[in-house]
């Protein structure tokens, strides 16, 4: 039987929902044309708005907007009709960027509508698109949750779920990414479940929420495949805005990348006739054309810039974005652009720019960093550090309280610029006390927040079993790819994040007191870099001296560093293990007298912290020629290395011990250690299952671990070490209720860290640390089984007598004569 216009109307609409956009508008022509063949007025303007929508989102925005206007020529439509085609002018008016004019088009479509509550419902959903692009949050989340209760009413779930997932993006908008991921997570898998299409983009939302987290490799990965995904969906203007995004991401870090995306971005969204998408991307464009950094985000150096924009072609794109509506890009892109003049030399005056309580937070902070890079620009550090300074309380302001160590990448991340400021002109100071004040307000972004231990979650805890059968079922490392994966990876991610409460706000020490708390024989080394300068300040009890070393000197050397630690790890016999010895060795001995040389003589101290900024995480500081013999602690900052010392170190009572399956000599390492303690506690083979190890870490004082690791750079969180069932993941310390005063990692690679915002480095050290450890023993590199063995035995022999996790550690390696990257992390001493 012949379908009726009004059930091709159906199934085109249905379509459409689904993404499904090629086959929606062939079943809309078919009704469009059965509509006229019967004379139907009413239902073929109700084709045509949605066979605009169609059209819209196959990138003709100009047949669309035809098609609208010609069905309002028709006589005879009723209000409601009129009503529906105005809300579809108002999209696409979205669509072209003008926002102002979309607004107008959504206000009469939702008056018209008043007895259609669920067509008026659709276009608050459309409405509160064109809200969020103006900032008008507030606006935007009461049109979802009106939009909701709908749809709810009128049994119309997926409906509802798109607009608490749009409610979600909103709230990211807003600035609380915890209810943003919370809200998304929620309807995800009925989303995902319902097209293709509509998983696609629910992973681009998601990729803006950890983009603004500040874990940008993951969402750049997933951007990119999402942009892919889209392509091959016929959905270009969803693919541009992928693009865009990918872009704003590559901004924070890879400006040349950058401006090659949002060039392809632009040139997309002008294909599918959106002129204020191409001028958010030109935007993106010129800013990176604009940016100044001489190094990313882990202390490499960037690609020379070129040559930045004519101002002309900067006022032009800032001129048409204030015209379609999106004022605040304007006013970043004209800060930006002064930024880039000022820090290059330009001989104007800076631009004066007023900072309102209204101001966008990303406008602000520019805006501070602006004023320092001027007042810098007249040899004026004082004011410029003030004016960072400024900058950083309004980021500080800003920051929820939660205490989940994922969510301090933000903060880091949007901050870098104006710390590096600050750490600049006090570098150029020379004063000791301003120094070490900003390089602990650089080092105590991520330890800020005071965290309490969350409840135990039996949810993630099966959540993270399904995940560590998942990446068993997947060795090649693809397991992440997998949607299952993404979903529960996800849900652990919401529940660090929402249920990792905060204890109170950790308060920054001053120079003056870290000395009051610094014994005799003890010293603290503060590393500090600026992005071009490296200097160190060494403080002991009676005095803080500052020495500038030669980073040049220390980059050159580190440049082949952890490649010939690898190899000297695998290579301990033969022909070339001598040749690689010495290699490593010599190697060793230039990092060592270029980074402690030039001042550790004079320090005179057998006991040394040190805090240290993300360009030297990798430094194996234990195997250093200089530090033979001293115990050493790295420490997150000089604020939290004081206050796990508020507590003296006791004596350990009791220890536990694990072996992971497939090490060499797991059960010979750990029998040998356990065997300085009175009754320890050991798993082996199966026994040594993620829960019984999570359960014993809560019994014992220390806890040794002796398995095969894995750092992921992607995401720390998900690093961890193999045990019999699978990964013990960082996210499963959060089920431990308390955890031991010292963590003992025997584990390729766990003890390395992610270095993600200059200062910021974070592994599974840090997380251990984070969760309440006082001190953490792992190696930033492999280390060969031989070496681990015979060593950290030896270190069991110091802490069962009582001897501090750091001295033990050195004692044990002057006795056995083995020097291996060990470190101890936190407070060692």
């Amino acid at each position: 039987m012949e379908e009726s216009a009004d059930q091709l109307y159906q199934q085109g609409r249905h379509l459409a929902t689904r993404g499904s956009y090629l086959e929606a508008k062939r079943a809309l022509m078919s009704a469009a044309e059965a509509a006229d063949a019967d004379r139907d007025t009413e239902l073929s303007a109700r084709i045509a708005g949605t066979t605009a929508y169609v059209l819209a989102r196959l990138g003709d925005v100009d047949a669309g907007e035809r098609t609208c206007l010609e069905a309002l020529d028709r006589p005879g439509l009723s209000a409601g009709a009129v009503a529906q085609l105005q809300g579809q002018l108002g999209m696409l008016a979205t669509e072209r960027g003008r926002i102002d004019e979309a607004i107008g088009w959504f206000g009469k479509s939702i008056h018209g509508l008043s007895d259609e509550p669920v067509r008026q419902a659709n276009t608050r959903v459309n409405r509160s698109i064109a809200l969020m692009q103006t900032g008008k949050l507030d606006a935007a989340i009461e049109d979802l949750e009106a939009a909701e209760e709908v749809y709810r009413s009128a049994g119309l779930e997926q409906e509802a779920n798109l607009a608490v997932h749009n409610r979600g993006y909103a709230l990211m908008l807003a600035g609380d990414l915890v209810a943003a991921l919370r809200t998304m997570q929620s309807v995800r898998e009925p989303l995902d479940n319902e097209s293709a299409l509509w998983a696609a983009i629910n992973e681009l939302d998601r990729a803006e929420v950890l983009r603004d987290a500040g874990l940008t490799t993951e969402a750049e990965r997933s951007l990119v495949a999402v942009a892919a995904s889209l392509g091959r969906h016929h959905a270009p203007s969803e693919r541009a805005a992928a693009e865009y995004q990918l872009a704003r991401s590559l901004l924070n870090h890879d400006p040349e990348a950058a401006a090659t995306v949002a060039g392809n971005a632009a040139r997309r969204f002008r294909r599918v006739g959106s002129p204020g998408g191409a001028a958010r991307a030109e935007a993106v464009r010129l800013r990176a054309r604009l940016s100044t950094r001489n190094h990313d985000r882990s202390g490499d150096p960037l690609a020379p810039a070129g040559r930045l924009p004519a101002k002309a072609t900067v006022d032009g794109v800032a001129g048409r974005l204030a015209d379609l509506g999106f004022s605040a890009d304007a006013e970043v892109l004209v800060i930006a652009d002064a930024l880039a003049r000022v820090r290059r030399g330009s001989g104007t005056a800076a631009p004066a720019f007023r900072v309102a309580k209204n101001t966008r937070l990303e406008s602000a902070l520019l805006v501070q960093e602006l004023r320092a890079a001027d007042a810098m620009r007249r040899h004026r550090d004082g004011e410029a550090r003030r004016h960072a300074q400024r900058g950083l309380d309004l980021l500080d302001a800003s920051f929820s309280d939660g205490a989940s160590l994922d969510l301090h990448g933000s903060v880091m991340m949007r901050g870098l610029g104006l710390l590096t400021a600050g750490i600049g002109a006090a570098l150029r100071s020379g004063r000791p006390d301003t120094v070490f004040d900003w390089s602990e307000r650089a080092r105590l972004g991520s330890e800020r927040v005071m965290p309490v231990r969350p409840s135990p979650d039996p949810g993630l805890a099966a959540d993270l079993a399904e995940l560590r059968v998942l990446r068993m079922n997947s060795p090649d490392g693809g397991w992440l790819a997998d949607p299952r994966a993404r979903a529960l990876q996800d849900r652990a991610r919401e529940h660090q994040w929402s249920g990792t409460g905060a204890a109170g706000v950790q308060r920054r020490v001053s120079l003056a007191e870290v000395q009051a708390g610094i014994e005799p024989g003890e010293a603290l080394a503060n590393f500090v870099f600026d992005g071009e300068r490296l200097a160190v300040l060494v403080i002991d009890s009676d005095d803080a001296e500052m020495t500038e070393l030669d980073w040049a000197a220390c980059r050159r050397v580190m440049r082949g560093l952890r490649a010939d630690l690898d190899v000297h790890a695998a290579v301990s016999t033969g022909p070339m293990a001598e040749i690689v010895r010495a290699s490593l060795t010599d190697r060793l001995a230039a990092l060592s007298a270029a980074l402690l040389e030039p001042w550790l003589a004079r320090a005179g101290a057998s006991r040394v912290a040190l805090t240290i900024p993300g360009v030297l995480a990798g430094v194996p500081w234990a195997m250093l020629p200089a530090f033979r013999g001293v115990a050493i602690s790295v420490a997150g900052s000089a604020s939290g290395w004081l206050r796990r010392r508020e507590q003296p170190y006791r004596h350990p009572a009791s220890a536990g011990f694990a072996v992971g399956p497939r090490v060499p000599r797991g059960d010979e390492e750990v029998l040998l250690a356990a065997d300085s303690w009175r009754e320890p506690a050991v798993l082996t083979g199966d026994a040594a299952e993620v829960r019984a190890v999570t359960a014993l870490a809560g019994e014992v004082d220390v806890l040794h671990v002796a398995a095969h690791g894995r750092h992921a750079l992607d995401n720390p969180m998900f690093s961890g070490f193999e045990l019999a069932d699978g990964t013990l993941f960082g996210y499963d310390i959060d089920l431990i209720p308390v955890v031991p005063d010292t963590v003992i990692l025997s584990a390729c690679e766990v003890g390395r860290s992610s270095v993600r915002w200059g200062e910021e480095a974070v592994g599974m050290t840090r997380i251990w640390l984070h969760a309440g450890a006082r001190a953490v023993i792992a190696a930033p590199v492999v280390v060969a089984d031989d070496d681990a063995c015979e060593l950290l035995g030896a270190v069991h022999e110091g802490l069962a007598a009582g001897v501090a996790p750091s001295e033990a550690l050195a004692a044990a390696s002057v006795r056995t004569g083995i020097v291996a990257p060990f470190q101890v992390h936190g407070a060692g001493f």
